[in-house]
């Protein structure tokens, strides 16, 4: 018998790899098969744009039949580029693939701008200020108190007033201004955002290495969450697509160059048009210092990063230089009042505890002081520890609004196209020469328990100033004595509140159900203050003549705030006895 000898294969030729700006990402041949990844992420783009689509095709069925039409030959786009993608051959097909999902899902997105661009109560604010602009009259520290209402969001301060004024840099109302033509209401600031939004999706894209395109695609407009956010006006999204060239490919930053020039640039327009790029700020040039210095030594990184800042603040200053000459008090107080203005808590964060598990805080303040803890603590870390936290530059300064008093969930999403673009452009390999402070006790032969403990120090007081907050008592003893209400709605309540603390408290009084607040209610009698350790009796009125009860089974809360102490006292309120 003859033995067969099984020839071995030949060895298959490895594609040369592809650089992203921070290094090497991939490997792909344009002119040979894709790699199978490639293939499923343009596929979770495509099948992304699924989401929201039905809803926006059936509203627009049945008025504007044109974008319904549009809607539909999206839907074919979408069947035919998920058939494509599995069964192109070639990395230049599937690159083409990417294009086609990222037109698909602009055009969507415009769709949904025709459709919905009443806005938001931040639209509302810019639209006003932009018109206020181009009369020259003053912006900031004016109320417009007629804006609200009709289905427009109040922002509750614990002081139990409303804050009515624009509290933003200028930027987005700067854009704003000239489109005011566009439309009434709202219009021109939602398109504003929308446009910024698409824009940043495409620079993102265009700027992302070939075969990773469609995560942009995926992570700006594929979901629907930041197109929802743009048509409602809101600055932070014109931020976002701002940082989009800052954060793509940053550790690059401050080797000199247009580029250096134009992410700088970039930086201070973003810190212009929002406050949340404040917060990022810090944690990008401590990790451009690290990286230079780490290539260039300590004076060369000094100069570059200085270089950096100096161009981001001019481009910061020149935007704002109208205002600061104008009306530069009521400027600054208005760019500072997200910070300053006391609002109500609210919030998916820490303070949680506080609104829903128990029955209110005296301590409330210590979440503020806590999510500053945080910011620092992190921000001390991340420069201990660069060559490890450096890829997560872009996710670490929003962890400390989850133990804010105000903890919305926007304050993180809204930036998550940033934690892609990094993860794709800003790998570890990136950060392995960037350089790290090490004092004696981080490089003793203990350095590992050291670091540990440096940690553990480090986040300590933000988790004690937390706790603190937690743990707090309810300030005020809350009893119903008796309710005014007709057959579905509340009319008026009578309480009797206690002081149990020392000092003078003065409450506004609200009535939650779930997560919502109705508007303070109007104190009939009682005391504006109850001094520490004493007694009042309040007769409660709600806003508009009545309180619609919600069905049975849904908790409703009597809330007092007061402002100075920060504080929350609440009840639940038994409102089943004779309910229709």
């Amino acid at each position: 018998m003859y033995s067969a000898e099984i020839e071995p294969a030949p060895a298959r030729r490895q594609a040369p790899s592809t650089l992203s700006p921070g290094g090497p990402v991939a490997r792909r041949d344009p002119d040979g098969a894709p790699a199978q990844w490639h293939r499923l992420l343009t596929l979770l783009a495509d099948i992304s744009l699924f989401i929201g689509t039905r809803p926006l095709w059936a509203q627009a069925v049945g008025h504007r039949l044109v974008v319904a039409a549009v809607v539909s030959l999206c839907y074919a786009s979408i069947l035919a580029t998920g058939v494509l993608t599995l069964v192109v051959r070639r990395s230049r097909s599937l690159a083409r693939l990417d294009l086609v999902v990222l037109v698909t899902a602009v055009t969507l997105v415009v769709c949904g701008l025709v459709m919905n661009h009443q806005g938001s109560d931040e639209s509302v604010l810019t639209t006003r200020a932009a018109h206020e602009f181009l009369a020259g009259h003053q912006v900031y520290g004016r109320p417009w108190p007629w804006l609200f209402g009709h289905g427009v969001a109040l922002t509750a301060t614990m002081n139990g007033g409303y804050d009515y004024t624009y509290g933003y840099p200028p930027l987005a109302l700067m854009l704003t201004a000239p489109l005011l033509w566009i439309g009434h209401g709202s219009a021109a600031a939602t398109a504003v955002s929308t446009g910024a939004l698409i824009a940043g999706t495409v620079t993102m894209w265009r700027t992302l290495p070939v075969p990773w395109r469609s995560a942009a695609t995926l992570a700006c407009v594929g979901f629907g969450l930041l197109p929802t956010y743009a048509r409602l006006g809101y600055p932070a999204v014109l931020a976002c697509a701002l940082l989009v060239p800052v954060v793509v490919g940053w550790p690059r930053t401050g080797g000199g160059g247009r580029g250096d020039l134009v992410r700088a640039a970039c930086l201070g327009a973003a810190c212009a048009a929002q406050q949340l790029p404040w917060f990022l700020a810090p944690f990008l040039l401590a990790g451009v210092y690290a990286l230079r210095r780490g290539d260039l030594g300590a004076r060369a990184a000094a100069v570059a990063v200085g270089r950096f800042v100096g161009v981001a603040a001019t481009t910061w200053l020149l935007i704002n230089a109208y205002f600061v000459v104008s009306e530069p008090r009521s400027w600054l107080s208005g760019i500072a009042l997200p910070l300053t203005q006391d609002a109500n808590v609210h919030g998916q964060g820490l303070v949680d505890i506080s609104l829903y598990f128990t029955d209110g805080s005296d301590r409330l303040v210590w979440y503020a002081h806590a999510s500053l803890l945080l910011a620092a603590g992190l921000l001390a870390l991340f420069v201990l520890f660069v060559r490890r936290l450096g890829p997560a530059a872009t996710v670490l300064p929003w962890c400390a609004f989850y133990v804010a008093t105000r903890s919305q969930d926007g304050y993180y999403l809204l930036m998550t196209p940033l934690w892609v673009a990094a993860a794709i452009t800003a790998p570890w390999q990136s950060f392995r020469t960037a350089w790290q402070p090490r004092p004696v006790f981080l490089r003793g032969p203990r350095r590992r328990g050291a670091r540990v403990a440096a940690v553990v120090l480090l986040l300590a007081p933000s988790a004690a100033a937390a706790g603190l907050a937690a743990t707090g008592s309810p300030p005020l003893r809350m009893r119903v004595t008796e309710a005014h209400r007709t057959a579905r709605a509340l009319t008026g309540i009578t309480v009797g509140v206690t002081n149990l603390g020392a000092a003078d408290l003065s409450p506004h009084f609200t009535l939650a159900t779930g997560q919502g607040t109705s508007p303070y209610w109007t104190v009939a009698s009682g005391p504006s203050t109850l001094a520490g350790h004493s007694s009042g009796r309040y007769e409660l009125r709600p806003p508009k003549g009545g309180f619609a009860l919600p069905r049975a089974g849904v908790r409703v809360r009597l809330q007092a705030v007061s402002a100075a102490p920060m504080t929350l006292s609440s009840t639940d309120l038994d409102l089943s006895a004779d309910r229709p």
